[in-house]
């Protein structure tokens, strides 16, 4: 298979607030324009406000696409994006985290809070298990995951991750550098491991 299509849709988790930083935005702007020049899908939490707002609309400012994902009790609250592609309105979040793996070839955590660190840390465990091998990304825009990096490595030296048990976290300091790594990932994967069998992704 041709490497660069590997992936061809990319889910975000980020916060639905815009954090202290302005840099926080601008890094969630600029994903969003690589990822439309690139014709890659963006899956997210279908919100229209913070993080999860500026990298949606910068998609499809862009010409691109967007699958929004949302419980819905949430649809109010993170006041869902109504011009993206497709909306999917689910009836509770355990359901939008399956389907926003299930739709995702590759992962990436911008800044955000305890719903984005969950997100991500579910991936991360499922990878840890065996039940997937997409690549999993930190976008650590001016070193904001740098305490949960510190945290990874306590976990390592008291032997609560154990050594050859490894999960291949990708870090990227800047923006440019995001879709390089999950592409250079996707490559070092067999494309049937990546092609998860949909009776494990429900059982999940």
């Amino acid at each position: 298979m041709h490497l660069m299509s590997k992936i061809r849709t990319v889910c975000v988790y980020c916060g639905s607030g815009s954090g202290t930083n302005p840099r926080f935005i601008a890094s969630a702007k600029a994903l969003g324009k690589v990822l439309a020049d690139n014709g890659i899908r963006l899956v997210y939490g279908g919100g229209s406000v913070g993080m999860m707002g500026a990298v949606a609309s910068a998609v499809l400012d862009h010409g691109g696409s967007v699958t929004g994902i949302i419980p819905d009790f949430l649809t109010t609250r993170e006041h869902a994006l109504s011009r993206v592609q497709e909306m999917i309105v689910t009836p509770d979040m355990h359901e939008r985290k399956r389907l926003m793996f299930e739709r995702s070839d590759a992962f990436v955590a911008l800044p955000g809070g305890i719903g984005t660190l969950e997100e991500l840390v579910e991936q991360l465990t499922w990878q840890q298990l065996g039940r997937h091998s997409k690549p999993v990304l930190l976008a650590n825009i001016d070193d904001f995951w740098e305490p949960l990096f510190a945290l990874l490595a306590h976990m390592r030296a008291t032997q609560f991750i154990r050594t050859g048990f490894s999960v291949e976290i990708l870090k990227a300091d800047r923006v440019e550098d995001i879709l390089p790594r999950l592409r250079a990932a996707a490559a070092r994967t067999p494309e049937s491991a990546m092609e998860m069998a949909p009776e494990i992704a429900r059982r999940l």
